[in-house]
């Protein structure tokens, strides 16, 4: 029953639009809560944005109530690229499911028959999700992480840090450093998105602040004059 109310559900276009599925439909089949999968989809639409120009489609959905009200339940309907970019934040076997949904789809649209094993669709969803991180990670590209600024300052990450820390410059909160909101916008940090997995195979996602070449040149005029 899930699947066939997937089918109904799914948005399919004609030629010249691309196919869609909506985050109702990404909850229903990951078996995840749609308030987890919209946060989820917030938390990430800020970088999409930021890369793409643009956010993704925000919709609503009317209910009928038993005492006659109604009401309005927002959802998001994404792309094949933008629902798979959002799945970088699932386990494997929900990006699974999705990658294998929307292969369904395709082949449905095509009139074809073929069935992928699974190491072809989870290398097709690394494939999507790591274009999604090379677009999310783009401006950090050439970025130098605190490990490497320390060294130039001949400190370790941890003295380097600290000593940063206390010039109020930087501040740790949810297990990140965060530069401090007078210096923000400034251009001294940038975000860099990492994706690794442990011998489990379980995915983890990390997010962490880099230095820019004006962010080096301002803990230059701070610090001293470091040793590169």
């Amino acid at each position: 029953m899930k699947q066939a109310t997937i089918i109904k559900m799914v948005q399919v276009a004609d030629d010249d639009q691309p196919q869609r599925m909506t985050s109702l439909e990404i909850a229903e089949l990951t078996g995840k809560q749609h308030k987890d999968v919209l946060k989820a989809i917030r938390n990430m639409e800020p970088a999409w944005e930021k890369v793409q120009g643009r956010k993704f489609a925000l919709l609503q959905k009317t209910y009928n109530l038993p005492n006659g009200g109604k009401k309005m339940m927002p959802y998001y309907s994404l792309t094949k690229t933008e629902c798979l970019y959002i799945a970088t934040k699932f386990n494997d076997e929900a990006r699974a499911r999705l990658v294998l949904r929307w292969e369904e789809l395709e082949r449905a649209h095509r009139g074809a028959l073929r069935v992928l094993p699974a190491p072809k669709i989870l290398a097709m969803a690394d494939e999507i999700i790591g274009e999604g991180l090379r677009m999310v990670n783009a401006e950090a590209e050439d970025t130098l992480t605190a490990t490497q600024v320390a060294k130039t300052f001949n400190m370790t990450v941890s003295d380097f840090n600290a000593v940063v820390r206390d010039m109020g410059i930087q501040y740790r909160r949810f297990g990140r450093w965060n530069i401090s909101d007078e210096l923000a916008g400034r251009g001294l940090v940038s975000l860099r998105t990492h994706v690794s997995y442990s011998l489990k195979g379980e995915k983890k996602i990390r997010t962490y602040m880099t230095w820019t070449m004006a962010g080096l040149h301002y803990l230059n005029s701070k610090l001293g004059y470091p040793n590169f």
